[in-house]
């Protein structure tokens, strides 16, 4: 969720650099933009590409405004439409979402937490994104309303051609809607590849940890996995431990000296899948 919203900058990167491929109007080529470096004028003239779905549908609101009000604030100070013209953007945008232009008229309290959350998409959706971010969208609703947010979700990625960097620690929503997965511990990213890859041939001891502590639907095949448990407490991300963050807690490289001294970095494995550790190796987790 920091590194999304450094991203946007939201929050001010202290270092790096966040490139943004940006679609050239009228064609298929791409310029590169570093957003860290940018002045607030481009910034704001970038917002219209780059946006955000919050995690939690009632503080992501302004209780005071009715929900077309909220949806239209973003045409409001990002473009130039007419009144009318914002009103037509409004309804379209809830239609787009499954909610009546009625609905335009409400607040928010007046709506479930899966409903907020498509007023949420919309408002997102707003200035034509090409790059949202969905930071832990359906952390907060329940498992069936989850669903229905999730498939909206494919279904708007896929009639607008959207990419959405998607944030969950929920590894069976995270296998439903992604292509690509990065895994990060203490800030950093441990293990890249697709998702097939990744939850088929994990190398990474933390992506293993992770994957064997998800439960499956199928009992006999749940009581027969092997749990990787991890020993210790999560060290501090302001004061990590020398070498590998992860070494303390590792159950392959824990008393390796490789592992105290050297940080690993993020190196190629095989086609397509990237791991930062010095002792990677495919272990299925069942």
């Amino acid at each position: 969720s920091t590194t999304a919203r450094c991203i946007l900058r939201l929050l001010e990167a202290t270092s790096g650099q966040v490139i943004f491929r940006k679609l050239i109007d009228g064609s298929y080529l791409t310029e590169e933009i570093d957003i860290l470096s940018v002045s607030e004028v481009e910034l704001r003239e970038l917002r219209s590409d780059l946006q955000i779905v919050f995690q939690d549908p009632v503080s992501s609101f302004n209780p005071r405004m009715t929900v077309g009000a909220a949806v239209a604030e973003q045409l409001i100070v990002n473009s130039d439409m007419s009144r009318s013209q914002r009103d037509e953007r409004v309804r379209e945008l809830l239609d787009l979402v499954g909610l009546e232009a009625g609905h335009a008229r409400r607040y928010p309290h007046e709506f479930s937490g899966g409903q907020r959350q498509r007023i949420g998409v919309a408002r997102a959706l707003a200035l034509h994104p090409s790059f949202v971010i969905c930071d832990e969208p359906v952390s907060a609703l329940d498992v069936s309303i989850q669903a229905q947010v999730l498939n909206l979700l494919v279904e708007l990625q896929d009639e607008l051609n959207l990419t959405f960097l998607f944030i969950s620690h929920d590894l069976a929503v995270i296998r439903q809607v992604c292509d690509e997965v990065a895994v990060m511990y203490l800030g950093k990213i441990v293990e890249q590849s697709s998702v097939d890859l990744l939850f088929d041939e994990p190398v990474h001891p933390y992506t293993q940890a992770l994957l064997s502590a998800a439960p499956v639907a199928n009992p006999g095949r749940q009581r027969s996995r092997t749990r990787i448990l991890l020993e210790g407490d999560v060290p501090s991300p302001i004061d990590p431990p020398s070498g590998c963050r992860f070494r303390s807690r590792c159950t392959v490289g824990r008393d390796e000296a490789i592992c105290r001294e050297v940080e690993p970095v993020l190196k190629t494995i095989r086609a397509g899948h990237l791991a930062a550790c010095h002792f990677p190796e495919t272990r299925v987790v069942i």
